[in-house]
């Protein structure tokens, strides 16, 4: 048996240190994106936070998060209503018609007028151009 875990109670105080662990390696490389992320900073301004954030690695996040916390949350939410506002262009884009409503109209009547198309068609086709 290993001399690490004899008993019930040290795998699970193990486990607590190893969960405890991966949670402040989470806390470290988000202060780290954040700190690259930000276009507002300085190079010498990320330079020092860097040192900061390799030399003293917990006390480091612990101060970036302190002091720049508040900031961090709102580049978040820029960047997310960015991708939103992105994802909602592209799928207007997609989605949409990029002709007007009247060359929609005309381009449907010429299909009626064809034959490729019946008078039932035309008419949905006509209402979502006018919708």
């Amino acid at each position: 048996m290993d001399a690490i875990t004899n008993d019930f109670g040290e795998v699970l105080l193990w486990s607590f240190w190893f969960f405890i662990w991966i949670a402040a390696l989470v806390v470290w490389f988000r202060c780290l994106f954040d700190l690259f992320g930000d276009r507002s900073l300085s190079g010498w301004a990320k330079a020092g936070w860097a040192i900061l954030l390799i030399f003293v690695p917990w006390v480091g996040a612990l101060i970036y998060l302190i002091v720049r916390g508040r900031s961090m949350t709102e580049r978040q939410v820029q960047a997310v209503a960015q991708r939103q506002a992105e994802q909602d262009k592209y799928i207007q884009q997609v989605a949409g018609s990029s002709q007007a409503p009247t060359e929609q109209i005309a381009s449907a009547k010429a299909l009626l007028d064809s034959g490729t198309i019946t008078q039932a068609e035309y008419e949905s086709l006509k209402a979502k151009a006018l919708a």
